[in-house]
């Protein structure tokens, strides 16, 4: 067992010996430390308890609502989406350079995030079956495999926003933070719709708003606007004023996450409290990002980050079913 986990760090150790100057390992490293939070969240968050011989499913935020503070922490997609639009500048200026087109371009980022879902979804079928011949309860096997799905609901999100690319960073070359303010804009009308006109279908494009957002914010990272911690700084303390605003005053709740019979999420549909939260979350790593390069730049903690990074993909879709 030793040998095959030397021989693991051997081959990761391998790979980040050869890692060129130029790429910017904090990226990676935060690519890593969101899904690993997503992962440690869910596993927190669950609450299974025995009740009349039975097991019922359960939520830690329904039952403790401290823990819905903790959410702040643990609910980081927007991160993950501003590490999306990084990579995804990065990703699509180089095939312009290369003439490669938008096809091409969007088959291999879409093989990369979609082919790992296959099998989860194939093994969750059989399972399903195999449950129902068992004779376990439908609604234990219905919730067991929505729930061991959920990361597939996020990656359709992703999707959509990869698919826009095009569009979003020639908005983002040509507009620069207005392509951003816009789509807050857009959040927050979308918001007032949904609560005081009680619009709620029209909460669904905040999907789109909220995300497509954050996203834009990757392109300014990767532009150099964001960088410094006094800039970061500045973006945490207006997001987390905005933040603390829309919960006292507003009618938004305080946890980041869906909490079971709590009638407004700030997740489903995303609320302009997500918003605010990515920005807050965003504005803090990126003020940290010079002395975190140059943690990265030794060996041991780069190779510990290509080797999170290089299974990333299998922790995320399988650690529910886990």
């Amino acid at each position: 067992m030793n040998h095959s986990k030397q021989n693991i760090w051997t081959q990761a150790a391998a790979l980040a010996a050869s890692t060129p100057e130029s790429r910017n390992r904090y990226v990676d490293f935060l690519r890593a430390l969101s899904i690993c939070a997503v992962v440690f969240g869910h596993w927190l968050m669950a609450a299974p308890y025995v009740d009349g011989g039975g097991i019922q499913i359960s939520s830690m935020l329904e039952h403790q609502e401290w823990t819905r503070w903790m959410t702040w922490a643990f609910q980081v997609m927007p991160v993950f989406f501003m590490v999306g639009g990084y990579s995804n500048s990065i990703s699509w200026q180089s095939a312009r350079r290369k003439g490669r087109s938008y096809n091409e371009w969007l088959q291999v980022r879409l093989q990369r995030l979609i082919a790992p879902v296959l099998p989860l979804i194939l093994m969750w079928i059989f399972l399903a079956a195999g449950a129902q011949g068992l004779g376990l309860r439908p609604a234990m096997v219905k919730v067991a495999s929505q729930m061991a799905l959920i990361p597939i609901w996020f990656l359709a999100g992703y999707v959509f926003v990869v698919v826009l690319v095009p569009i979003t960073h020639a908005a983002w070359q040509r507009y620069g933070f207005k392509s951003f303010a816009i789509l807050v804009i857009a959040a927050v009308l979308n918001d007032v719709l949904f609560f005081a006109a009680d619009l709620k279908m029209l909460g669904w494009f905040n999907y789109a708003f909220v995300w497509l957002a954050v996203h834009q914010l990757g392109y300014a990272w990767k532009d150099g606007y964001m960088a410094g911690a006094r800039q970061g700084l500045a973006w945490m303390a207006g997001g987390v004023a905005v933040l603390i605003g829309l919960i006292t005053i507003g009618p938004y709740p305080v946890s980041m996450v869906s909490v079971p019979g709590q009638e407004i999420s700030n997740t489903l549909p995303p609320k302009i409290a997500m918003l605010a939260l990515g920005i807050a979350q965003c504005g803090l790593l990126l003020s940290v990002e010079a002395p975190m390069r140059r943690w990265l730049s030794r060996a041991a903690p780069w190779t510990a980050v290509v080797l999170v990074n290089s299974m990333i993909m299998t922790v995320f879709l399988w650690h529910l079913t886990a």
